[in-house]
């Protein structure tokens, strides 16, 4: 999946936005970004997968933590170009 379609989704911002503010379970996700344990379990599973975000288990609660650091350069006309960089944190 191309970088700019794993940003584009609103839900997988908002998970990003929240995990920003530090280390997060499932649930206190859902809550956070209103999403149910499906669509939020499917979402955190694609950013997992682009190496964005990691996951670690601790008792009965999956913690999920941001791995990368993400930067948006968007050029204007007339060169109207994209860029997406990700680094580790």
């Amino acid at each position: 999946m191309h970088p700019i379609e794993i940003l584009g989704s609103r839900s997988r911002l908002r998970l990003l936005h929240e995990l920003s503010r530090g280390d997060r379970y499932v649930s206190q996700l859902m809550e956070a970004v209103r999403l149910d344990g499906k669509n939020c379990k499917y979402h955190l599973d694609i950013l997992e997968k682009a190496g964005i975000v990691a996951s670690r288990e601790e008792g009965r609660r999956k913690y999920y933590s941001l791995k990368k650091e993400i930067l948006l350069y968007i050029s204007p006309s007339p060169d109207r170009r994209y860029e997406v960089q990700f680094t580790d944190v």
